[in-house]
């Protein structure tokens, strides 16, 4: 089949730490394969998955829990077989355990690998910590277990990229042997104490792509227009676009989104724009690589 001209569209469900008693955000297994079910007929043959604790009260906390896991990705692929499931792995720390068990377990056809540290900060106006400032370390040793175990699984790593350094890196794992294929990127954009959400900075990103890379950006943080802006200006220079109320709460027009489906919808329609058409979930597998 011909992917020119196609655009793989990404939807990041819930994210970390959303409180969903104050932002509606899925949570139970039936939430999430609604919105997955919504994001898709929207356009998105990628649904991004972080999981939350479905303990009454605890839905703002994230879990590793096998159950709960199988149980979300059972109703995701229930409702939406088609679909691709990229499963989020990040962990503050060096306990890999229920990232890793849950990758065996399950075996997505990808998963986020997060490529490098950064320093994850925001301050106040008043120049107070707007929380502890917090290291989200991603040392080469811990890259590599998760790509051991991606490799020996056959799952796609999206390398999830904060800073252009950590873009660079992607190169040297590429030439050290630590995954195989083309790699898949992420710009990470908007993170306060990362890569800043400014258009301008995306050719330059493109400048330091490994060779045969795929990418996209991530836009995400405040400021409504300029995450919008990101996504036209990611699609004019040829990638791949992700959006979902992990990512932003706000559609172009400043409304809140209150599903994941408005915010697909909205991005679909600048593709379109842009003079492009979205990927389905079968031509999307053949632009990721992804064989099984």
């Amino acid at each position: 089949m011909s992917t020119q001209n196609k655009v793989v569209v990404t939807c990041a469900l819930t994210g970390v730490l959303t409180d969903p008693a104050k932002f509606n955000v899925p949570v139970t297994p039936v939430e999430m394969a609604e919105a997955t079910a919504q994001a898709y007929d929207a356009g998105a043959s990628v649904v991004h998955c972080h999981f939350r604790d479905q303990a009454e009260g605890m839905g703002a906390l994230p879990t590793w829990d096998q159950n709960t896991v199988g149980d979300i990705l059972s109703a995701i692929k229930q409702h939406v077989p088609e679909i691709i499931i990229c499963m989020s792995t990040g962990v503050v720390g060096n306990d890999l355990s229920g990232p890793l068990g849950c990758l065996e377990a399950f075996k997505p056809e990808m998963a986020a690998c997060n490529a490098g540290s950064l320093n994850y900060l925001k301050i106040r106006k008043d120049g107070s910590w707007a929380w502890p400032p917090i290291l989200f370390d991603n040392p080469v040793e811990k890259v590599t277990q998760f790509l051991e175990v991606m490799t020996a699984n056959k799952i796609v790593p999206e390398f999830e990229c904060f800073d252009t350094g950590i873009v660079r890196s992607v190169s040297m794992y590429k030439a050290n042997g630590m995954f195989e294929g083309d790699p898949h990127i992420s710009f990470v954009m908007g993170v306060d104490s990362g890569m800043p959400a400014n258009p301008n900075l995306i050719s330059i990103l493109k400048e330091e792509l490994p060779e045969n890379a795929h990418w996209q950006v991530i836009a995400t943080g405040p400021g409504r227009e300029k995450i919008w802006n990101l996504h036209r200006r990611c699609l004019e220079l040829g990638g791949d676009v992700r959006t979902g109320l992990e990512d932003t709460l706000y559609l172009p027009g400043g409304d809140r989104a209150t599903t994941n489906g408005q915010l697909v919808e909205a991005l679909v329609k600048i593709v379109h724009e842009i003079g492009k058409e979205v990927a389905s979930p079968a031509e999307a597998r053949e632009i990721l690589g992804i064989l099984r």
